[in-house]
């Protein structure tokens, strides 16, 4: 099974938000849901050696979802085509478990519709093959990509393959939910710090 997934290169990260605008845009989302978010980090440390990163979030696409775990109508789920983590809005009742089950808080409820939804790389968009998600192809700094962590040509692997272990890092899994999601922070722009 494919691991599509994204990497956001930190480096490049400048804060600006496109990811979001462009994610609520393509995805018709009402206001105060929300599929992408960007934390500051820090500033942390002693003038003048101060640090801060941009973090990117959204969902990880675990390997051990607990959101799956947890849905009692089988409405979050994984795509056996694609490897995509997903929600079927028509099987689902709002009771919202998945969302207290996610650690990284990246599920939004829709009041409107009733239902839970979450970043699905745009699947409507990237189907195709050769499309990418929309907070991908808007990201003016060139900081985030998209592909199958299992396809060496893919843009993901080959990003990945620029930098050393020490630059590449995941969100932490309390559960053992083992996210895709991949972050690259070198360590002479900041340090990766493991409890936001």
């Amino acid at each position: 099974m494919p691991k599509k997934c994204l990497v956001i290169n930190l480096d490049r990260c400048t804060g600006c938000d496109s990811c979001i605008v462009s994610c609520k845009f393509e995805n018709s989302l009402p206001l105060g849901v929300y599929y992408n978010r960007v934390l500051a980090v820090g500033p942390t440390g002693t003038y003048p050696d101060i640090e801060r990163y941009n973090l990117p979030v959204q969902c990880q696409q675990c390997e051990h979802p607990r959101c799956i775990e947890v849905c009692p109508t089988g409405a979050s789920y994984r795509d056996t085509e694609t490897g995509v983590v997903l929600v079927n809005r028509d099987d689902c009742i709002g009771c919202r478990y998945c969302m207290y089950a996610c650690p990284y808080g990246v599920r939004s409820f829709d009041k409107e519709a009733g239902v839970v939804g979450k970043c699905t790389l745009c699947s409507q968009l990237t189907a195709d093959g050769y499309s990418k998600p929309a907070c991908v192809h808007n990201c003016p700094g060139g900081a985030r990509f998209y592909g199958d962590l299992e396809d060496p040509e893919s843009d993901v692997s080959k990003e990945l393959a620029k930098y050393a272990d020490e630059c590449i890092h995941q969100l932490p899994a309390p559960d053992g939910e083992a996210p895709l999601t991949r972050y690259i922070l070198s360590p002479k722009y900041a340090s990766w710090k493991e409890n936001l």
